[in-house]
């Protein structure tokens, strides 16, 4: 398999709480929305892209590519967007990334492709430092009944979901840059002038 037999989902269906309930993916970092930066980086690396949103459609449809609001009713979270993603893709295996950590790796789907197969999991999660990225994975499709039990029964976090699993852990320590994550207008007031200087 290689990222042509993938469909990855960018999720963008928050509250975006921590930043004032506004849309994350649609805040502007350097004259473009940050899933505009996200798509960049994410879309070459698969065979088939959608955007997990629960507000601003038309907005996000914009971009180009399918629509996938939440199945699972009330802004369920990360999880729910991977759901959603599950029951729609065209593709074997869904690797999910957030909307907004604009600078995530150009190699991030290879290298979990690459460790899924080796290990025989049905889960690839990325570790960057001391931190496992629970949001940054890729996965069967297979797992699709597990997740939905878990959120018909409330299950909401998705590390406790993906603990339930067979699950390997891709290191990331090379990249720890990657997966900085924009939550607050006060990150994306740091990033702005920073931006450049990541590799593109």
């Amino acid at each position: 398999m290689n990222g042509k037999t993938v469909s990855g989902v960018i999720l963008a269906g928050g509250l975006g709480r921590r930043m004032g309930g506004v849309d994350k993916g649609l805040q502007m970092l350097q004259g473009r929305p940050l899933v505009a930066w996200v798509i960049e980086r994410l879309a070459p690396q698969v065979g088939e892209l959608l955007i997990n949103a629960n507000r601003n459609g038309a907005r996000y449809a914009a971009f180009g590519h399918a629509l996938v609001p939440d199945r699972i009713p009330d802004f369920a979270g990360p999880l729910a967007g991977l759901h959603a993603a599950l029951s729609v893709a065209r593709h074997p295996l869904v690797a999910s990334v957030p909307c907004d950590s604009p600078f995530l790796p150009t190699d991030l789907v290879a290298r979990l492709l690459s460790a899924l197969a080796a290990s025989g999991a049905q889960l690839a999660v990325a570790h960057c430092g001391a931190r496992v990225q629970p949001v940054f994975c890729l996965c069967h499709r297979a797992v699709l009944p597990s997740l939905g039990e878990y959120l018909a029964g409330g299950g909401r976090r998705i590390d406790r979901w993906q603990a339930s699993m067979p699950v390997v852990e891709v290191r990331f320590d090379d990249q720890p840059e990657a997966f900085a994550n924009i939550n607050t207008g006060q990150e994306l007031r740091h990033f702005a002038p920073l931006s450049s200087d990541f590799p593109p």
